[in-house]
């Protein structure tokens, strides 16, 4: 009973900005979208983005420029030397590869587009992360695999017709919450 409580107490409780991140991917150059998911952040403080693969060009990445960047390539970013040094200009502390694993505001983070078979599983089942960000389905995820809480924030361009979204996490309070794109 108490952890139930413990729980509706923490729904309640609006997400705070100091440990706030905005998780997005599968942007496919939908700038449109990209645009939207930006105010968002804007609006919600988020000032740290994880972006999980196929913004596709530089043009769509510049972007990003105001916000520290984590970025994972994606099996659409073809320009990837280019995109990494892009995001070192923006700021030294940046980051660019094809996977990520690290500390974020004091939880254990990785982050991987998905596009290479059992990378985001085995990096979930590993053990040693408190969150897996993953993208390429275009599907949202929030799930548990063994101590990782496995996260797709959805798509926000490509050929698939499902809602657009971008996710909003909390790390520190294990808060997630999925945005939907009017």
């Amino acid at each position: 009973r108490g952890a139930a409580r413990h729980a509706a107490r923490l729904a309640g409780r609006r997400m705070s900005s100091e440990n706030l991140i905005g998780v997005l991917s599968d942007t496919h150059n939908n700038v449109a979208n990209l645009r939207k998911a930006l105010e968002i952040f804007e609006r919600r403080g988020v000032r740290r983005l994880i972006h999980c693969g196929d913004v596709t060009t530089l043009a769509t990445l510049e972007w990003l420029a105001d916000y520290r960047v984590l970025y994972v390539y994606g099996n659409g970013d073809s320009d990837s030397g280019e995109m990494r040094d892009m995001l070192l200009r923006y700021h030294p502390e940046n980051y660019a590869g094809l996977t990520y694993g690290g500390d974020l505001h004091g939880m254990s983070v990785a982050a991987a587009h998905g596009h290479l078979p059992g990378g985001v599983e085995t990096m979930a089942r590993s053990g040693e992360y408190d969150y897996v960000f993953h993208g390429h389905t275009h599907h949202r995820r929030d799930e548990r695999i063994g101590r990782s809480r496995v996260i797709n924030p959805g798509a926000l361009g490509g050929l698939h017709r499902q809602e657009r979204s971008v996710c909003l996490v909390d790390l520190a309070a294990g808060q997630v919450e999925f945005v939907l794109l009017e």
